[in-house]
């Protein structure tokens, strides 16, 4: 949705599509706000959190924030104190809540990352370590460093096709999808990617 912040992860990408939920005084998940014709952002609808500040008749007021995740997670409520943020602005005032809805976000990460399929300890040693050499590498020669990335590149389209022709064998999408910590879409079109095979087949 256009005109809110959102948050990722490098690894799971849109799968966890984090971002700010309003909820009104009622319980109900709030609409977007369109602008009027005035504004430099009229006709785009507007999902941003500080926007929910009933200003007027067509923008409700936020009674509480709380996380929300692409794969339909939703974090704790965290209610706002309308008596204390005044006139100071929702964007201000509600800063603490919306900073709190971030850190759930970032937990609720962390629990996707802890229910994917674990990587053995030595692989992620290698692998650290081969970040770091090619960040060496760059203060010195950064074409060099170009170069070893898109060696890195070929090794992980070499090591993945028969990896990602295994896994279709073995599992199903939605195993599949599990265990790599994302949507199954997301899965099936990594899964193609490396097996060179189409998504759509």
């Amino acid at each position: 949705m256009a005109g809110r912040e959102t948050w990722t992860t490098e690894e799971f990408g849109t799968s966890h599509e984090g971002w700010v939920g309003v909820l009104l005084a009622d319980g109900s998940v709030s609409g977007p706000v369109f602008f009027d014709s005035g504004s430099a952002t009229a006709g785009q609808p507007m999902t941003q959190w500080s926007v929910y500040d009933g200003r007027s008749q067509h923008i409700p007021r936020a009674a509480a924030l709380r996380a929300v995740c692409s794969c339909a997670w939703a974090g704790p409520e965290h209610h706002l104190d309308w008596a204390l943020i005044g006139g100071e602005g929702l964007e201000e005032g509600g800063d603490e809540q919306a900073s709190a809805c971030e850190r759930d976000w970032d937990g609720h990460t962390a629990q996707v990352e802890a229910g994917a399929i674990p990587l053995p300890e030595s692989v992620l040693v290698l692998l650290e370590r081969l970040e770091e050499e090619v960040e060496r590498l760059a203060k010195t020669s950064p074409v060099a460093a170009v170069r070893a990335a898109r060696r890195m590149e070929v090794a992980a389209g070499r090591a993945g096709y028969w990896a990602a022709r295994g896994t279709r064998t073995d599992l199903t999408t939605t195993q599949a999808a599990a265990a790599l910590g994302l949507d199954e879409r997301a899965a099936v079109r990594l899964l193609a990617r490396f097996g060179r095979w189409s998504p759509y087949s």
